[in-house]
């Protein structure tokens, strides 16, 4: 390469006129063929003003500071209203990208064994699409993730009617729920280890037929530990159910489905359900069921055993020792990449979805407060009173081997 650099640096020399041949010279090699070949004594090749410039340039690029997190318009809402796109890297090469508009992870690059990145989460290419119902969302599930039977509940005597949006019962939220809304963004100061974005949304008392004005901030987190956290804080001026997750799809290979994944979940139970989903009331072992991932199992090893009632896994999980503090709650892998992702929450249970509607293409680890347990009184208990402060935290980290 030098050599025929070499060549075309001096039949720019002998063109009449050429006052910036070794400037050219220079344009012609990489900076990371330079180190290269300081490594093998090619100083020979190279003139004294370029040597001097490569050093000049390689010292000023490697001065260059990372940047961590970037912000920039991604679309608009029917009204105008602009949708925000932000940006966070790490120094590791990861980077995860989040929207306004739902709070939505658009893109997650993870590497695999050999140092390739590839996006592990199902995503779509325009704000259009995700404006139009895209069915993978890794968006902000609210009020109350999952189920809520009859989509009614009693707080302190008093009955709430919800929005009834599958079938008669209330799923994520309602029609629009936290998915479907525009949040406030902003960038928090970078650190020296990471990226953090702080996302705000005031829900409104009545709105999908909860009570209490919701003031929820959800904070997304890239850290140089190859891991994104997920922090989550509300506060209300009347009591009312919250229950906050992310409905990632993951897939860890970055196509095709995840039958072939391997699964660990930290969970010796489950909430048994009924044909709509609802928990009756139970919780019961795994063992002995399709449900028991207690040692690593792939993903579609038992799955055929749940049809036809189900076309996959849609259950809840008992998070072993979950609910109090930051808790091992699963790890997938993909064999074929070796990526392989770890799961930790302060959340009491994690509810298994194997993108049945997307034919198994992705993988949600939805940590939340179990299904129903509004209307459930020997569950943990999702209901936030004003001077209380909801927070809950998830950690997916990273690796490949």
């Amino acid at each position: 390469m030098v050599k025929a650099a070499e060549r075309r640096l001096q039949r720019l020399r002998d063109r009449p006129g050429t006052l910036n041949a070794d400037r050219l010279y220079f344009d012609l090699l990489s900076v990371s063929h330079f180190r290269q070949s300081l490594m093998m004594s090619t100083f020979k090749y190279l003139s004294v003003p370029v040597l001097l410039a490569l050093t000049t340039i390689i010292n000023f690029s490697s001065a260059q500071p990372m940047k961590r997190i970037e912000e920039k318009d991604f679309g608009a809402m029917p009204d105008g209203t602009p949708v925000k796109q932000f940006t966070l890297r790490n120094s590791k090469g990861m980077v995860a990208k989040v929207i306004t508009y739902g709070g939505i992870v658009t893109e997650l690059q993870a590497a695999d064994r050999n140092g390739a990145m590839t996006n592990v989460l199902l995503g779509a290419d325009s704000f259009d699409k995700y404006l139009r119902g895209f069915g993978g969302s890794a968006a902000v599930i609210g009020r109350f993730a999952n189920r809520i039977a009859k989509a009614r509940f009693t707080i302190d005597g008093k009955e709430y009617t919800l929005a009834a949006n599958n079938g008669p019962n209330h799923l994520h939220g309602g029609r629009k729920g936290f998915a479907q809304v525009i949040w406030q963004g902003k960038a928090l100061p970078a650190t020296e280890h990471e990226a953090a974005v702080q996302l705000t949304y005031a829900s409104k008392d009545g709105e999908e037929g909860y009570p209490g004005n919701l003031t929820v901030n959800v904070t997304y987190t890239l850290t140089d530990n190859n891991e994104l956290r997920i922090d989550y804080q509300a506060t209300t001026d009347k009591a009312t159910p919250v229950n906050l997750t992310n409905h990632a799809y993951f897939n860890l290979a970055g196509s095709g489905d995840v039958l072939g994944h391997e699964l660990w979940l930290n969970a010796d139970r489950y909430t048994p359900a009924d044909d709509q989903l609802i928990p009756i009331g139970e919780i019961a072992s795994v063992k002995g069921t399709p449900l028991d991932f207690t040692t690593p199992t792939l993903v579609g090893a038992r799955i055929d055993q749940l049809k036809p009632k189900l076309n996959g896994y849609d259950h809840n999980f008992v998070i072993n020792g979950g609910g109090n503090s930051l808790t091992l709650t699963a790890r997938a892998r993909d064999p074929k990449s070796g990526r392989t992702m770890e799961v930790k929450t302060t959340e009491p249970g994690v509810q298994l979805y194997t993108g049945n509607h997307l034919k198994h293409a992705g993988l949600c680890l939805e940590t939340q407060h179990y299904p129903d347990s509004v209307n459930k009184p020997n569950f943990p208990s999702p209901i936030l009173r004003p001077g209380q402060t909801f927070k809950s935290t998830t950690v997916f980290a990273f690796w490949a081997k």
